[in-house]
């Protein structure tokens, strides 16, 4: 334990949410869920918002669903959160060489490597600075929480969301500990609580008080020795800048439980290359190759193999997941697949059980690559292309209309809310999924306005959501809604917000339609009227949208890495 409360603790709020926030303005001040959006996904953030309602990171999102019907579902834009992170972290790494992330939006730092006088003022004054200078760089807010110790620093950060600061004196750590519930400490997860429950033991104060001879009976050795330091603030771990990952690992959930084994043999394979090429992007390679499989009734079973030296060859990690495959039994169905590698190394060895190491094996496999080509050529000839995909929440760009974000699709159309960071909220538009002129986006910067060579909403070019089309007089659209106007799909209307006039000749008129919920009107980008009895932002005949009955591809569920708030 220090003297001085020089370790710090940044967890940036509601980090996804709060970045999507951010970047749509239409969203500021309304229920957030970013996370799965088919029925099987989990939620990865939600905003203080939705909170409010009982939404929770780890919560499955239909039961979020059911919970704020009206919040926005969005799928992650990871290229954007890690944007924003490497900002947060260029900050900490300013104030202290000793860093340690523990994900994208969390972080100790060690302030007295960093040079900082051992004193209350001045730790509180490099705190407040690190909160002001996030906010300007970033948009966003954090909690800052400062001890002597990284339990302390973490749970002062708690204390002081959202958007706060809190100091933890040393020598007060059991005052504030005390009553606290064993769940503050870490590692006590609902078992070791459920145990020490049993036990008569429901604080941190009575897990202190209950000595460590007894937490040792109860727990175990190491369990008991560790959580008895915990329970008194002792917590000598220091700050480590580099921790090497034990292992790497990747794994998908089913909308549709799958049942064909030939299906399962393939996801297996594809896994394997994905895990494969995280573990070169790392500059790693493995010895032990570990498949997960979850079944239809919720078990879970994994199964290892340990090869000669490491590796980090395609071929060999798709053989031995391939091999562990057959050890299980799928014929029930499937929920989820992952494959992982451990035992890593910086170096490789030639693994003797490789058959892709052999001249005629290569040539088969090229073969099959050939074959597999033919067959898709010829499927692409004899079947319709599929039609794009849309999903809540990813950036779009418009030939004519500009920069905007997917607000929904289904039945044939995609719905898009054209807005900026920097601009107010934004219109709402209706194209056919496979228009030529709406094409995947870039993240836009949440602060610091357009980049160079933006105009009007396009990167580059002239016209976009504040072109002539959207000033001149009788636009379709009518006015752009404003902060306390009418709450788009699955969007909750904040206090006071009532829809706006229909527009002459009823809301079909022209091919627009009006959103149950949003009183504004969409202008359909083909300016014709849509198919009988189909309203094109409607949760009830979107499937794919940001408000209730959303649905996803394949692999929506929660992934590793993921934040917690």
């Amino acid at each position: 334990m220090r003297r001085a409360p020089t370790i710090l603790h940044l967890d940036m709020d509601a980090f996804f949410a709060a970045a999507e926030q951010a970047a749509k303005p239409s969203l500021r001040g309304k229920p957030v869920v970013v996370g799965g959006i088919g029925p099987r996904g989990v939620v990865s953030t939600a905003s203080y918002e939705a909170r409010v309602f009982g939404v929770r990171s780890a919560m499955p999102t239909a039961q979020a669903r059911r919970r704020c019907p009206n919040a926005a579902y969005l799928t992650p834009r990871f290229t954007l959160y890690r944007q924003v992170s490497d900002v947060v972290m260029e900050l900490l790494h300013e104030l202290s060489p000793l860093v340690e992330p523990l994900s994208l939006d969390e972080a100790f730092v060690d302030l007295e490597a960093g040079g900082v006088a051992a004193d209350t003022a001045a730790v509180r004054a490099v705190g407040e600075r690190l909160r002001r200078d996030i906010r300007r760089r970033t948009g966003l807010t954090g909690s800052v929480g400062l001890a002597g110790a990284k339990m302390l620093a973490k749970i002062a950060s708690e204390q002081a969301k959202p958007d706060g600061l809190v100091v933890i004196e040393p020598g007060t750590e059991r005052e504030l500990l005390g009553p606290m519930t064993v769940r503050t400490l870490p590692g006590v997860g609902p078992a070791t609580a459920e145990t020490l429950r049993r036990a008569g033991i429901h604080t941190v104060a009575e897990t202190a008080e209950a000595g460590e001879a007894e937490l040792v009976r109860l727990l175990g050795k190491a369990h008991g020795v560790g959580l008895y330091a915990m329970a008194l603030g002792r917590d000598e771990r220091p700050v480590v800048a580099e921790r090497d990952a034990k292992s790497i690992s990747v794994e998908d959930t089913f909308e549709v439980d799958l049942t064909d084994r030939t299906r399962v043999r393939a996801e297996v394979t594809r896994l394997a290359d994905r895990c494969v090429q995280r573990l070169r992007a790392a500059g790693r390679s493995g010895r032990t190759v570990v498949i997960k499989v979850r079944n239809y009734d919720f078990s879970t079973l994994t199964r290892s193999e340990t090869l000669r030296g490491p590796t980090d060859d395609p071929g060999v990690v798709r053989e031995a997941a391939a091999r562990l495959l057959d050890l299980v039994d799928t014929t029930g169905g499937v929920r989820l697949l992952g494959v992982g590698v451990t035992g890593l190394a910086d170096f490789t060895q030639e693994d003797l059980f490789a058959q892709v190491a052999t001249e005629k094996a290569a040539e088969e496999e090229a073969e099959r690559e050939r074959r597999a080509a033919d067959e898709a050529a010829r499927m692409a000839v004899d079947e319709p292309e599929r039609p794009r995909r849309w999903l809540p929440g990813l950036d779009v760009i418009h030939d004519e209309h500009g920069a905007g974000w997917v607000q929904g699709s289904g039945v044939g159309r995609v719905t898009v809310r054209f807005e900026q960071p920097w601009s107010g909220p934004g219109r709402v538009r209706t194209f056919p999924v496979e228009d030529p002129a709406l094409r995947p986006g870039e993240p836009l910067p949440l602060v610091g306005g357009p980049p160079d060579g933006w105009r009007d909403g396009l990167p580059g070019g002239a016209g976009g959501s504040g072109g002539r089309g959207d000033r001149e007089a009788g636009s379709l659209d009518g006015p752009a809604p404003q902060s306390g106007g009418p709450a788009g799909p699955g969007q909750a209307a904040g206090p006071g917000q009532a829809g706006g006039p229909e527009p002459a000749g009823g809301p079909a008129a022209l091919g627009k339609t009006t959103s149950p919920g949003d009183g504004g009107t969409e202008e359909s980008g083909t300016h014709e009227a849509l198919p009988p009895g189909v309203q094109s932002s409607a949760p009830a005949t979107l499937p794919n949208s940001v408000s209730a009955g959303a649905a996803s591809d394949p692999g929506t569920g929660s992934g590793a890495g993921m934040s917690r708030r």
